[in-house]
């Protein structure tokens, strides 16, 4: 099987030392934050930065809740090149993510994808992240960013667990060489169309039967191979198809052109919406990034006409808000290691059943029979003041019963929402939890709760997760 990314001279460098460096070939964060390929292209657009997980990213460009919109209404594009990239290949690939994963990786066909988590052997989460199979025997694993070194070391450890000289497969960090680029929104497909040029080479039981990969094809946590095809148009399938190539013409990489782009599409993102995920070498970020903008402003405000711009950049500030009202957890607020897969309500993860070994796995059995310490529960306010991260939440009698781990004000549904833990048992005497089954207590739809907000105590409604779900 080929790279998924094929790495040119120049991608990703590495130090003489062996270590990673950044995309100008000085030592990643050396000095400070790492840095993305595109950090001069954001600073170029007025960019204000934040530190997150020790990498120097976009915060937001302009105003964040326009941001936020044009995902919501249309589409926007993320720099994630801060997210991990992990690839596992060899003969046991399959069965060290079995063991250290608690999903059921073996499961997943070449050309999808699976959301798991790697979790110590108490059950607390290491890390959340997405597994994709690019062969029978190749793995690409996206972490965190900040969880991202953590995972590689605990992989590495864990492939010597088996006996006989360990796992027959190899574990290799491309964090430092891989760039990521995310188009999100109700036209992502059509930008992304207009951009990506499928390749036939990844194997798939789809391509194996003489199916023609397309992007609108491409389902929901799936991958494909393309290229991108900078052209007189900018259109890569436009230009793709002037000189005779498309899809079906393009096996393993048997036809390129000069100036080709070969990247990974996947179908995956943290919004809420539909969209694709773009994995390039480092070198060719810039203009992959150029080559979305353009495809977005010929459809839109650009030289395309419309009223305005299809697509826009769009910082982290705005993916925090679409992820949380999408319902979804962030490392580092909902997710920790001292939080278990079942108090997240995400004991569905792990392939207790059907597999019976895996690092975490006692843990996680007694934790789904006794039943979580704590619940995930999402919570709703009235008015413009949002509960934050850290805020308490009291009982009827004043007494903390719970902690919010995100909050703001919705751009979408113009009201406060949250995701908290509640104590489970303090939950259950305070109506915000069912205790029919102590093993599975569940959040009560409507029952009222008070968070205490800078010392003023205001009314919240317990709600079915998520917030927002796009029709």
């Amino acid at each position: 099987m080929n790279n998924v990314i094929p790495l040119r001279p120049g991608d990703g460098p590495l130090r003489p030392d062996g270590g990673a460096a950044g995309p100008d070939g000085g030592p990643a964060g050396a000095s400070g934050p790492k840095t993305t390929a595109l950090h001069d292209l954001h600073a170029e657009l007025g960019a204000r930065f934040t530190d997150f997980g020790g990498w120097d990213m976009p915060l937001r460009y302009g105003k964040e809740l326009e941001e936020h919109r044009a995902v919501r209404e249309s589409a926007g594009v993320f720099d994630l090149s801060h997210m991990g990239e992990v690839r596992v290949t060899g003969r046991c690939a399959a069965a060290l993510l079995d063991h250290a994963l608690i999903s059921n990786i073996s499961a997943v066909p070449v050309g999808k994808a699976k959301y798991s988590m790697i979790c110590a052997e108490d059950g607390g989460i290491i890390d959340d992240l997405i597994v994709y199979r690019i062969g029978e025997e190749e793995f690409l694993v996206v972490p965190n960013a900040g969880n991202a070194p953590a995972v590689v070391d605990e992989l590495q450890k864990r492939r010597k667990d088996k006996g006989f000289g360990g796992y027959d497969c190899e574990v290799f960090d491309e964090t430092a060489m891989t760039s990521l680029i995310a188009v999100q929104g109700p036209r992502a497909e059509e930008i992304v169309s207009a951009v990506v040029l499928p390749i036939i080479g990844m194997d798939t039981e789809a391509e194996l039967a003489g199916e023609v990969p397309t992007v609108a094809g491409l389902g929901y946590y799936a991958a494909m191979l393309g290229v991108i095809r900078p052209g007189p148009t900018g259109d890569a399938a436009a230009d793709g198809a002037a000189h005779g190539v498309s899809a079906a013409t393009i096996r393993d990489g048997a036809v390129h052109m000069e100036g080709d782009i070969n990247v990974m599409l996947a179908r995956t993102g943290y919004t809420g919406e539909d969209g694709f995920e773009i994995f390039v070498p480092n070198g060719d970020a810039r203009a992959t990034w150029d080559a979305v903008m353009a495809a977005a402003d010929r459809l839109g405000g650009g030289d395309g006409g419309g009223d305005g711009p299809v697509a826009v950049p769009c910082g982290l500030a705005s993916r925090d808000t679409l992820r949380l009202e999408a319902g979804m957890p962030l490392y580092g607020n909902e997710l920790s290691r001292d939080v278990t897969p079942v108090d997240a309500g995400l004991g569905v993860l792990a392939a207790t059943k059907s597999k019976e070994s895996f690092v975490g796995r006692d843990a996680i059995v007694a934790a789904k029979a006794s039943g979580p310490a704590k619940v995930l529960v999402g919570l709703v306010g009235e008015g413009k003041r949002a509960a934050r991260s850290g805020y308490p939440l009291l009982d009827a009698d004043g007494n903390p019963i719970g902690e919010v781990t995100s909050g703001a004000l919705s751009p979408t549904l113009g009201h406060p929402i949250a995701l908290a833990y509640v104590d489970a048992n303090a939950g259950i005497a305070a109506g915000l939890l069912t205790g029919d089954d102590p093993a599975k207590p569940t959040p009560v739809e409507g029952a009222g709760v008070t968070v205490d907000i800078r010392g003023k105590a205001l009314p919240y409604a317990v709600v079915k997760l998520p917030f927002y779900k796009r029709t």
